[in-house]
């Protein structure tokens, strides 16, 4: 018997005992002649013919379609009043089985018991009649009764026996009730000779909170079945219950008795990865037969090692492996070619990813990045502008596909047109942390600092122990010289949460300056640009240099900061400023 949600959606029609009595109307009789009979005359048979019309409550056909209509609005309540009125007032069995189900779903035991008296009455299956009977016992927390009806189901239901056991027990309200009969009834001696049901006690007495259970029937289906999904099943289990080498024992006994399966050579090598061995788990999977599945965690395996030698034989192997094998690669070659700085050959590969491919939009979305770096900006962006069309009704990659259009307008210090990218993405995924930073710093380089100010704090509200976005802020303010205070604690709270972080010492060292404390700036600056060597953090220390008056060192900074970026923006209006 059909349960959930999907079981009631699709409007359905059903055979209505009786026709629909139409109202008739007098008529007046003709002779044959053609002449009308005198009004003397004896009346006609059909003159005084009065028809019946069922009210509502006794029209079967108007409590279908009010239940169906009740149902399209998610209203199970009313579909359910409707289908028990109707199911007693109809001789369709089907009528009588939805009334069941609904009052069920409802939790409306006495009209559940109504609805399965009648559909009884109408020649319901032994079996189904077994599961509902079950189903409302507990429901009703009658355990023995429940017990009762699903031994009945499980002798009457044939191979599906199980699986309507199974539909019982996952839907009972009291779940530990719902446990104890699992328990006592799915026992390793009753169960059938299929690894389905096994498997399906097993994970319905893990999501029943009887891990020990579970676990129990998994190795006990490892023992009778030894298939790969019974070893990969209980193996999973053995190590969420904290047993990694007995999950790991377990798997190199599956995978010495089914040598070519490629899901247990996977779960194998993830679990090494897991345990923190790498290179035993790349070494286990470079050996034996390749797919593509077992090349994409090479790969990862290696670029989580920074081992670029590993990743170019990978690409090279992929570009010489079956044809099956390289079609179903072809974005992880653009990646494996991307990493190598191969980018033309990358742009190939990831043109190569079929419309179906769940990779499709990845490959998209790095081939406009590759576009962009190699100057193509206008073709970046207008195959940005594809994906936001193409992926409208998809809100995680459309929000992807604005933030990537937004980060290149801010690489090319066009922040007007990344503010609206941001501010698009935005409409899409609300109070999305990311994106407030994104547009917090575009509105900051443009000059709009109320408005950055405001995405900031509304960031911190939403995430107070952000670190990243207290430094942002604090610089913001620190920058445009205004509530020096609050800047000064936010950027205080950042230096203790990353004491060792250049961009936040930089932050500090241009609030110093702010503050008049030249010495303390240049320290801080130094310090920060020793650490690294950015254009940003350069400018900063030139110009506190050129205020302390230290020229000589100041020009110096700023030659090192012009061969770094020579159009850097802060460089050349900081330069205007001080030499005018």
């Amino acid at each position: 018997m059909l349960s959930g949600w999907a079981k009631f959606k699709q409007l359905r029609h059903f055979a209505v005992a009786g026709g629909l009595a139409l109202a008739a109307t007098g008529c007046a009789a003709v002779r044959p002649g053609g002449a009308p009979a005198s009004p003397r005359g004896e009346p006609q048979p059909l003159a005084r013919m009065v028809v019946a019309t069922p009210d509502a409550d006794h029209d079967v056909l108007a409590q279908l379609l009010a239940a169906e209509m009740a149902l399209t609005h998610s209203d199970l309540k009313t579909a359910a009043a409707g289908y028990g009125k109707a199911a007693q007032l109809s001789g369709d069995a089907q009528v009588a089985e939805r009334a069941t189900e609904l009052a069920l779903a409802v939790h409306d035991d006495v009209a559940a018991e109504k609805a399965l008296a009648r559909w009884q009455a109408l020649g319901a299956p032994a079996p189904d009649l077994a599961q509902s009977r079950a189903q409302l016992a507990l429901d009703r927390g009658d355990a023995a009764e429940a017990r009762k009806q699903l031994e009945q189901l499980i002798k009457l239901g044939g191979p599906d026996a199980w699986r309507r056991f199974g539909r019982v027990l996952v839907g009972a309200r009291d779940s530990a009730q719902a446990a104890r009969l699992l328990e006592a009834m799915a026992t390793p001696e009753r169960l059938p000779d299929d690894e389905r049901a096994w498997l399906a006690m097993s994970e319905l007495g893990e999501r029943l909170g009887r891990r020990d259970y579970a676990l129990r029937i998994g190795k006990a289906a490892v023992q009778r079945f030894h298939t790969p999904t019974t070893y990969a099943w209980t193996a999973q289990m053995m190590l969420r219950a904290g047993d990694r080498e007995g999950a790991k024992s377990l798997l190199h006994k599956a995978i010495v008795d089914h040598p070519g399966e490629t899901r247990l050579r996977l779960a194998y090598a993830t679990m090494l990865a897991q345990g923190g061995d790498y290179p035993a788990a790349a070494k286990f999977l470079a050996s034996g037969k390749q797919s593509a599945d077992i090349y994409n965690l090479r790969a990862a395996l290696a670029a989580k090692a920074n081992d670029r030698k590993t990743l170019a034989a990978l690409y090279r192997q992929l570009k010489n492996a079956s044809p099956d094998i390289r079609d179903a690669s072809t974005f992880l070659l653009g990646q494996l070619a991307e990493m190598q700085g191969m980018k033309q050959a990358a742009l190939d590969w990831y043109d190569q990813v079929g419309d179906d491919d769940p990779h499709a939009f990845d490959a998209d979305l790095r081939s406009a990045i590759i576009l962009h770096q190699q100057g193509k900006r206008a073709e970046a962006h207008e195959l940005l502008g594809q994906l936001e069309t193409a992926y409208l009704d998809e809100p995680g990659q459309l929000r992807r596909a604005y933030e990537a259009d937004a980060d290149l307008y801010m690489t090319e210090q066009r922040y007007p047109q990344a503010e609206v990218a941001f501010s698009r993405a935005l409409q899409v995924v609300p109070d999305d942390p990311g994106l407030l930073y994104g547009r917090g710093l575009a509105y900051a380089e443009s000059g709009k600092i109320d408005l950055a100010v405001a995405d900031l704090r509304r960031l911190l509200q939403l995430k107070p122990d952000d670190v990243d976005a207290s430094n942002a802020l604090g610089y913001t303010l620190a920058d445009a010289n205004r509530d020096l205070p609050e800047a000064e604690k936010l950027i205080a709270q950042a230096r203790k949460a990353k004491p060792d972080d250049p961009a936040i010492a930089d932050s500090w060292g241009w609030l110093q300056y702010r503050l008049g404390h030249l010495d303390q700036a240049v320290a801080v600056l130094r310090q920060a640009w020793k650490q690294r060597q950015d254009a940003d953090v350069g400018v900063h220390l030139g110009e506190v240099l050129w205020k302390s008056g230290q020229h000589d060192e100041a020009n110096h900074v700023f030659d090192q900061v012009r061969k770094l970026d020579p159009r850097n923006a802060s460089l050349l209006s900081t330069l205007k400023r001080l030499k005018p």
